[in-house]
């Protein structure tokens, strides 16, 4: 801004007041203050040589346009907050921003990114970062700075530096590790106990993944068995809307199996066969808190070895494809058949130890018997006989009891199985969808449905239905 008449006589005034006391003023003082008195009767001169000209709004942009291409000719590195992101042609236009510590905007600016550099700026980004440049991100510019009368101000970018956007993203995922530690939710699906038995399970997924193929075709064959049934819902895994997509869909998926009146017992998020870059969407706070605060476990099967993203750190238990995921149920299930197997074991070696101790007791209690009738034969013979009976009646009695209970067990394990009841003439009726019937009152005339017997499968039509009073 132009120095006013005003201060040119403070400055003068400054000086003469002060050159009587020159003696008292150091070289370099006096050297400034000739400098500041030199700049103010330049500055002075140039506004009485203005007062009187007008320009025109061209005119005057094209002399701001000289002045910044000048005075800042040279190009700096400026770290700011992308906005907005578009292009076109091959040009990419940011909307570039400044925030105080409070989350307020307190500079903006356009950048432009030009078709001969974007390739190889953005490439070189997307490889030492994983992810492309988008809104959210802090980025450290190398930018010049550029005026166009019409256009307004705008920052030219001419390199991008990728190990700041590193820091920055690795600094965002500590903090949010830490939040969800100091909020108790770091571990809390972690400490949910798993299930004894995994009737149903909830399967988040991209729709077609790769991995999502792989999982279903194994799950489809434990579902054929009837050992566990799976439901699906789907979400993006890529892009800033990936974090709300999954919320949602776990939000959905469950509400659609409580409305048939469906607890899943395990939720499980897998991706698997998308870019390692896309991992960087899924490090989203408020989805890492929403799967911590499931009620049943969370296994994830994200599709990386080495790269871990909060999904990985709040979930009950992680794999790294999701090939490994269901082969964990699958190994579950066949761990629980197991156990049950151990439990009829068990119990027919305690069944088998009752009996030897009835045995054992009951020839204990015969001897005894024998030997009191030996000294009292006159007086015992009778006791000794009906003491006898008694014993020998209660040994079969629990010899009796121990092996129906033991018939009972095998018989409640074997006959649950799907092929023995199929064997029996059973059948397990199916609608179109897949699921089992179990009602007459589920379905009604001319519904297709599949009857599962025990060497094959019938497609039948229902011509008429009739329900128990």
């Amino acid at each position: 801004m132009p120095v006013n008449q005003h201060t040119l006589r403070q400055i003068n005034d400054l000086a003469s007041s002060q050159s009587t006391s020159e003696a008292t003023l150091s070289s370099s003082e006096m050297a400034q203050l000739s400098t500041e008195l030199a700049h103010a009767q330049a500055e002075a001169e140039l506004h009485a040589a203005m007062q009187d000209t007008t320009l025109s709004l061209a005119d005057y942009l094209a002399a701001v346009q000289l002045v910044i291409g000048e005075t800042f000719a040279h190009s700096v590195w400026v770290k700011a907050e992308i906005r907005s992101h578009s292009s076109k042609g091959g040009h990419h236009y940011f909307e570039l921003a400044d925030k105080d510590v409070n989350g307020k905007i307190t500079a903006s600016c356009r950048g432009n990114l030009w078709r001969g550099q974007a390739q190889r700026l953005l490439g070189k980004f997307e490889r030492q970062t994983g992810r492309s440049l988008a809104q959210g991100l802090n980025v450290l510019f190398k930018v010049s700075a550029s005026f166009h009368p019409q256009y307004g101000f705008a920052v030219t970018i001419l390199d991008i530096d990728p190990t700041y956007t590193l820091g920055d993203l690795a600094q965002q995922y500590q903090a949010m590790l830490s939040r969800l530690q100091n909020e108790g939710l770091l571990t809390l699906n972690a400490s949910l106990p798993t299930p004894f038995d995994i009737t149903h399970v909830l399967v988040i997924a991209p729709e077609n993944a790769a991995g999502l193929g792989d999982f279903r075709a194994d799950a489809d064959r434990l579902m054929a068995t009837g050992a566990c049934e799976f439901s699906y819902a789907h979400a993006t895994f890529q892009g800033n809307h990936a974090p709300s997509e999954i919320r949602q869909a776990i939000i959905t998926g469950r509400k659609a199996l409580q409305a048939r009146g469906i607890t899943p017992d395990l939720l499980v998020i897998i991706r698997g066969g998308g870019a390692v870059g896309d991992l960087a969407y899924l490090n989203d706070y408020e989805l890492a808190a929403l799967v911590a605060e499931q009620p049943m476990p969370v296994w994830v099967g994200i599709g990386h070895e080495r790269d871990r993203v909060l999904l990985d750190e709040v979930a009950h238990t992680r794999f790294d494809t999701p090939s490994k995921v269901i082969a964990g149920i699958a190994q579950h299930l066949y761990a629980t058949t197991q156990a049950a197997k151990q439990a009829f074991v068990q119990i027919q070696h305690v069944a088998t130890q009752q009996l030897q101790l009835a045995k054992t007791d009951c020839q204990r209690q015969l001897m005894t018997s024998q030997h009191a009738a030996l000294q009292q034969l006159q007086h015992s013979h009778q006791q000794l006989d009906f003491a006898f009976n008694t014993l020998k009646q209660a040994a079969y009695q629990q010899l009796a009891l121990a092996k129906q209970h033991s018939e009972q067990l095998r018989e409640v394990i074997f006959l649950q199985h799907p092929a023995n009841v199929l064997a029996k003439g059973y059948a397990i009726v199916r609608t179109d969808d897949g699921h089992v019937m179990t009602r007459a009152r589920q379905t009604a005339p001319n519904t297709h449905l599949t009857l599962q017997l025990q060497d094959g499968q019938l497609t039948v039509t229902v011509n008429a239905v009739t329900l128990n009073d």
